[in-house]
C-alpha cells in the first residue's frame, strides 16, 4: 500500500543514507587525533585502523539494511576491536569511533544495556589521564551522537507501527464493509426472492384455472424481479433506500399473494425520522420469514414510538434464527436497540425490536 511504501522510503531511503555517511565524519575526526598524537610508522598504522574501521563501519550499516543480522552484529564486534586498537595512536580521540559503533549499536540493544555502555565509553573519555587532557569534547559528542541516533531510530518504529496499524484498520474496515454487502444484499434479496417464488408458484396454479389472474400474478414477478435489480445496485453502490411505509406496502403485497390475512399500519408518523429506516428492515425481514416458513393465516405489525413488533400465527420454531435474523441483530445494535425472536403459545412467532 502508498502507506507502507512511504515508510520503507524513509526507512531504506536518502536520509538513512544521509545519517550512515554523517557518522563517518568521526573517523575523520579521528585520523586527525592520529596525526596529532602520533608519528611515522604508528601514524600510518593508526590511519590504516581507521580506515579498516570506516570499512567495517559501512559493510555494517548494509548487513543492517539487509537485515543480515547475524552478520550486522560480526562487524559490530569487529568495528569495536577496531576502536580498542586505534587507542593507543589516537588516545582520547578514538572515542569519536566508539561513538560510531554505539550509535549502530544501542537501538538494538535493551535499554539497560545501552545505557551502561554509553555511560562507561563517556566515563571513560574524561576520567583516564589522556596526554592531551580529559576528553570532554568525545564524550559529549558520543552521548549527543547516540541519543540523535536511537531517537532516529524510535522514529522509524513508530511511522512503521503507525503504518502497520494503518493497514490493519483498511483490512478491517475492507472486511466490515464485505460484511455490510453481504448482509444487505441477503436482507434486500431474500425479500424480493420470497416474493417472486409464492407468485409463480401462484401463477403456476392459476394458468390453466384463471388465466387473466395469472397474468396479473406473472406481471407482479416481473416489477419484484426489477425491484430485486434495483434494490442490488443501490445495496452495491451503498445508496439503499429502505422505508418503513414501503416495507409496509411491499409486505401487504407479499402477504397477500401467500394468502396472509395482513394486520398492518396503514400510517408510519408515529415513528420517528431517526428509526424509520432500521424499523424498515425489521418489516422486511419479519415478513419475509413469515412469507418462507411460518404457514401463517394472520399476521400483524405493531408500531410505536421506540418498538416495532411482528407477530404471526404460524408453526414458529427455534429462537435461534437465521444469517437474516443475524444481520438484523447486527443493525439493531449497531443503532442501540435490543432484539427479540421466539415462538409465541401455543402457536405463533413475535419478532420485537426496541430503540
Amino acid at each position: 500500500m502508498d502507506g507502507t511504501s512511504d515508510v520503507q522510503r524513509w526507512v531504506r531511503g536518502w536520509r538513512l543514507r544521509l545519517l550512515d555517511a554523517g557518522l563517518l565524519v568521526y573517523p575523520g575526526v579521528t585520523v586527525a587525533g592520529v596525526l596529532q598524537h602520533s608519528d611515522g610508522a604508528a601514524a600510518v598504522a593508526g590511519c590504516v585502523v581507521v580506515g579498516a574501521f570506516a570499512v567495517a563501519y559501512l559493510l555494517a550499516a548494509a548487513a543492517a539494511d539487509r537485515r543480515a543480522t547475524r552478520l550486522f552484529w560480526l562487524l559490530v564486534g569487529a568495528c569495536a576491536a577496531l576502536f580498542a586498537l586505534a587507542i593507543p595512536f589516537a588516545n582520547a580521540d578514538a572515542f569519536f569511533l566508539a561513538a560510531v559503533v554505539l550509535s549502530v549499536a544501542v537501538p538494538r540493544l535493551p535499554r539497560r544495556v545501552a545505557l551502561v555502555l554509553v555511560a562507561a565509553a563517556a566515563i571513560a573519555a574524561v576520567v583516564v589521564p589522556w596526554p592531551g587532557g580529559p576528553g570532554w569534547t568525545q564524550a559529549v559528542a558520543l552521548v549527543f551522537t547516540v541519543l540523535m541516533v536511537a531517537a532516529f531510530a524510535e522514529a522509524i518504529r513508530a511511522n512503521t507501527a503507525l503504518v502497520e496499524a494503518r493497514a490493519e484498520v483498511a483490512r478491517l474496515a475492507s472486511e466490515a464493509e464485505r460484511m455490510r454487502i453481504a448482509r444487505d444484499l441477503h436482507d434486500l434479496l431474500g425479500h424480493s426472492l420470497t416474493a417472486i417464488t409464492v407468485k409463480s408458484t401462484l401463477a403456476r396454479r392459476l394458468v390453466s384455472a384463471e388465466a387473466a389472474r395469472a397474468s396479473e400474478e406473472m406481471a407482479a414477478v416481473e416489477t419484484l424481479a426489477r425491484q430485486a435489480l434495483t434494490d442490488v445496485r443501490a445495496a452495491v453502490s451503498g445508496y439503499r433506500d429502505v422505508t418503513l411505509a414501503g416495507e409496509l406496502a411491499r409486505g401487504r403485497e407479499l402477504l397477500r399473494a401467500c394468502g396472509v390475512a395482513a394486520d398492518l399500519p396503514t400510517a408510519v408518523d408515529v415513528v420517528g425520522p431517526a428509526h424509520q429506516e432500521l424499523f424498515g428492515w425489521v418489516v422486511r425481514e419479519g415478513l419475509t420469514n413469515v412469507a418462507r416458513h411460518a404457514r401463517a393465516t394472520r399476521c400483524a405489525v405493531t408500531l410505536s414510538e421506540s418498538t416495532v413488533e411482528v407477530v404471526d400465527d404460524g408453526v414458529g420454531g427455534t429462537a435461534t434464527g437465521g444469517s437474516g435474523l443475524d444481520g438484523l441483530r447486527e443493525r439493531v445494535t449497531a443503532a442501540g436497540g435490543y432484539l427479540s425472536a421466539g415462538p409465541l403459545r401455543p402457536r405463533g412467532w413475535r419478532l420485537q425490536v426496541t430503540v
